[in-house]
């Protein structure tokens, strides 16, 4: 389940109100926070120390300071229990942004300039406060999909690790799919593998799993070597964010990829094929990753239908039926079973009804 949203109290003067409507867009939109907007600003009478106790229900407080919001004569006893004490005691962070040229008491930290959003947005969602400055290309791209969730491309799979160390503190965690001679079932399970997720229904089923569980979360999801038909499956909205490549990093080497390649070229001798399909059948079953399973066992029929052996057609025939049967397709089975008995068992069978 997910956890609420937090909720977040800026406390500033009317004249800062269009700074604070930016500051609470760009929070929202990359902080997964809600911005008590109109409850922050000051009311006539009121002074800032005092919003700042009523900022104090909410589950962050953001000060902004400006000539307009602090006193010219700011003795440390009028806000010192306010902006320190209390927010400590009762377990509350609390920040302070200078809007202007004013001069706030040095002791309140983190302290945070106008002109630092993507910082403070850091420690809202709970990282210290880490200098940053990346270079042209890398800030375009964050302010693409990492201010905001957003899908952008890049030449160079390179460039996208870089990014992705640069702006780690703006996600809840990056993944990264290679694309390259891959089907979309052997994509998502991937995926799912990576997010810790056990995808064992049907391929449409598990993108829909995917969809909710990557959309309601601050993620990015590198596509590397990505083919010229763009997967809108494995693009998601919501809050994730997208970063496309055209190349790919070197990697280390992967079994099941392996595998999943001799199957979908079939340029290997049979013997080594079909010994590469029993050993992804047992790395896909423990994994739970059945449609990819099921995917192999149809490549490995093909196959053996294009090299007649009867015995393999009979095996992966087996299989497929089984994981139907374990999808809940209880129809589908039971014809996929008349068809493989009436084939490759010695009885004959009766119609089925």
């Amino acid at each position: 389940m997910q956890a609420l949203t937090k909720t977040l109290f800026p406390c500033y003067a009317p004249a800062d109100r269009e700074l604070a409507r930016s500051l609470a867009e760009f929070l929202e939109r990359g902080a997964e926070v809600r911005v008590f907007l109109e409850e922050g600003e000051m009311r006539p009478g009121e002074e800032l120390a005092g919003k700042a106790r009523d900022a104090q229900t909410a589950d962050l407080i953001v000060v902004l300071f400006s000539r307009e919001s602090m006193p010219s004569r700011w003795p440390r006893a009028q806000w010192e229990d306010a902006l320190v004490n209390e927010p400590k005691a009762g377990g509350i962070p609390i920040a302070f942004v200078r809007c202007d040229d004013c001069i706030p008491p040095k002791v309140l930290t983190p302290q945070f300039t106008a002109r630092q959003f993507r910082e403070l947005k850091r420690w809202v969602r709970g990282h210290a406060p880490l200098a940053s400055r990346p270079n042209a290309d890398l800030e375009v791209l964050g302010i693409a999909v990492a201010d905001r969730p957003g899908m952008e491309f890049t030449d160079r799979a390179d460039m996208a690790a870089d990014f992705a160390r640069e702006f780690r503190q703006d996600f809840d965690g990056v993944f990264t799919l290679d694309c390259a001679g891959r089907s979309l079932t052997a994509l998502a399970g991937d995926l799912g593998a990576q997010l810790g997720l056990r995808l064992e229904g049907p391929i449409s089923e598990n993108l829909d799993r995917l969809r909710d569980f990557c959309e309601a979360r601050r993620f990015l999801i590198i596509l590397e070597e990505l083919p010229d038909l763009v997967p809108a499956e494995l693009i998601f909205g919501g809050r994730c964010s997208t970063l496309a490549t055209l190349d790919s990093r070197a990697t280390g080497p992967s079994p099941l990829r392996e595998i999943q390649a001799v199957m979908a070229d079939r340029a290997a001798p049979w013997p080594e094929l079909c010994a590469a399909a029993r050993q992804g059948r047992r790395i896909l079953r423990d994994a739970g990753r059945i449609a990819e399973l099921y995917e192999l066992m149809q490549q490995w029929h093909a196959a053996a239908a294009d090299e007649e052996d009867r015995a393999v057609l009979d095996e992966s025939a087996r299989e497929q039926i089984w994981i139907v049967e374990t999808w809940g397709r209880g129809e589908e089975a039971r014809v996929l079973e008349y068809d493989r008995a009436s084939r490759f068992d010695d009885q004959m069978l009766l119609p089925f009804a």
